[in-house]
C-alpha cells in the first residue's frame, strides 16, 4: 500500500465526526459489500463517508479512506491497493471522488469477486455509475445525495428539528402541519436565508466565504468533472458557463433554443448535449413536458439546480425562477416533476402546482383537480393554497 495513503487515511479518519446527519444516512442499507453514494460537489458525501466509518465495528487499522483525487492516487492502481490492504485485514474501503479513477467500474468488480472488502464510494451524479457497473448493479445499491432541504438547514443550524413528511401529507395536512412548526420556529424569519446560502452543508464553515466556495464548486464541476467525464474540450467549457449565466436572469419561460444557442455561441445540438451534462452535473434541471402535453425539441423549462446557485452567478436574480428552482430542487428527490400547460408543474403525472408570490391567484388552475398554489412570502396557507417553504420538508 502506498504509505502517503495510509498516512492520509489516519487522519481522515481521526477527525470528530459531524453530529448532524443527512437523511439519506438513514437510508442507506449498510449491509451491502458495494454502496455508491452520488451527488453534486459539496452536498454532504464524504461527511457521510466518514460518520459511517466512525459508526462501523472495524477498528481504524481495518479502514482505510481513499481520496481518489489525490496527486498520489493518480497513477496508482486501486484493486492492487485493495488487494493489499485486504490481504493484511482490511475490512472497510471508502472511495471517495471515484470519478476520478480511470476505469474505476472494473476495479470495484475486481474487488467484489477476489476480496470480501466492503466498498463504499463517492462519486459525481455525471457519471453514469449504473451502466458502467453493468453486472455489479445488481449487488451494488446506489444512492443520490441531493442539496440540503429547508428542513435540513434548520437542523444543521440547530434551529429546530422536525420530521420529514410526504408530498401526499404536506397537500392534505399542510395547515395542522404549520401550526405544529409554528409552535417551534417561524420559518419566514429563515426562509430567505437558506434560499442564498442553505443549500450546502459547507454554510457552517462560515457565510462571508461561502460565496467563493459556491463558485469554486461551480468551477471544479465544469473544469475538471464534467470536461473529464464527457470528454469536452477546454475551450468548450466557457460555454456551459455561458449558459448558466444567461439562466440566472432569465424567467423559465423565455428560455429558448435560439437564446441559449445565441448565448453560449454553439449550435444547438451541441449545446442539448451540455445541457444534459449540466443536468449530471446537478447544475442545472431540465423540466419536460409530461406524457399527456405535446413535446416540443426544447425543454420546456431549464432551471439552475438550486436557488443558492443564483446568489454567485448573476446581480439580479429573476424571483420566479429563484421560486421555481427551489420548488423543483426539494420535489425530484422522491418525485417525476414535468412541465404542464395550465400550472408551472405535474407532479407524477397527477399533482399539479402553480407557483408564485402573494399577488399569484389561482386562474391558471381553476378546473383542474389535484391542483395547488405554492406561495412564497405565506408562513400559513388555507384549502388549495400552501406556503412554499413547506414543501423544504419533503426530506
Amino acid at each position: 500500500m502506498i504509505p502517503i495513503l495510509s498516512k492520509l487515511s489516519k487522519r481522515f479518519l481521526s477527525a470528530k465526526p459531524s453530529s448532524f446527519k443527512r437523511f439519506l444516512y438513514e437510508k442507506i442499507d449498510f449491509s451491502a459489500q458495494i454502496i455508491g453514494i452520488v451527488g453534486g460537489r459539496g452536498s454532504g458525501k464524504t461527511t457521510l463517508m466518514h460518520q459511517y466509518a466512525k459508526a462501523s465495528k472495524h477498528k481504524s487499522s481495518q479502514i482505510l479512506y481513499i481520496s481518489c483525487d489525490h496527486p498520489s492516487v493518480v497513477n496508482a492502481n486501486i484493486y492492487d491497493i485493495a488487494d493489499d490492504f485486504y490481504t493484511h485485514g482490511g475490512k472497510l474501503l471508502l472511495l471517495d471522488e471515484i470519478h476520478k479513477v480511470k476505469d474505476f467500474s472494473a476495479h470495484i468488480k475486481a474487488i467484489y469477486d477476489f476480496t470480501d472488502l466492503q466498498v463504499v464510494f463517492s462519486g459525481s451524479s455525471a457519471m453514469n455509475i449504473r451502466h458502467e457497473i453493468g453486472d455489479l448493479s445488481r449487488r451494488a445499491l446506489i444512492y443520490d445525495m441531493p442539496v440540503l432541504s429547508f428542513r435540513e438547514y434548520l437542523s444543521l443550524k440547530n434551529i429546530a428539528h422536525f420530521r420529514a413528511y410526504t408530498l401526499e401529507e404536506v397537500i392534505a395536512s399542510h395547515e395542522d402541519i404549520v401550526v405544529d412548526i409554528l409552535g417551534e420556529v417561524k420559518p419566514l424569519e429563515h426562509f430567505s436565508d437558506y434560499l442564498e446560502y442553505g443549500a450546502y452543508p459547507f454554510f457552517k464553515e462560515g457565510i462571508g466565504s461561502y460565496s467563493d466556495r459556491l463558485l469554486e464548486v461551480v468551477n471544479t464541476t465544469i473544469d475538471s468533472d464534467l470536461a473529464s467525464i464527457f470528454n469536452i474540450s477546454y475551450e468548450k467549457l466557457d460555454a456551459l458557463k455561458k449558459v448558466l449565466y444567461m439562466l440566472c436572469s432569465t424567467t423559465p419561460y423565455e428560455v429558448n433554443k435560439s437564446k441559449l444557442s445565441a448565448s453560449a455561441g454553439v449550435s444547438w445540438s451541441t449545446l442539448s448535449k451540455y445541457l444534459d451534462y449540466m443536468q449530471k452535473g446537478s447544475l442545472l434541471n431540465i423540466v419536460r413536458g409530461s406524457k399527456g402535453h405535446k413535446t416540443i425539441q426544447t425543454p420546456n423549462k431549464v432551471l439552475l439546480n438550486n436557488s443558492n446557485l443564483f446568489a454567485v452567478l448573476c446581480a439580479k436574480a429573476d424571483v420566479g425562477a429563484v421560486r421555481e428552482s427551489f420548488m423543483v430542487s426539494q420535489l425530484l428527490t422522491d418525485h417525476q416533476v414535468h412541465y404542464h400547460h395550465q400550472g408551472d408543474f405535474l407532479v407524477d403525472e397527477k399533482i399539479v402546482l402553480e407557483v408564485g408570490g402573494k399577488s399569484k391567484d389561482g386562474k391558471q388552475i381553476v378546473g383542474l383537480d389535484d391542483a395547488y398554489l405554492a406561495i412564497d412570502d405565506l408562513e400559513s396557507g388555507y384549502d388549495n393554497v400552501i406556503p412554499l417553504w413547506l414543501f423544504g420538508f419533503l426530506y
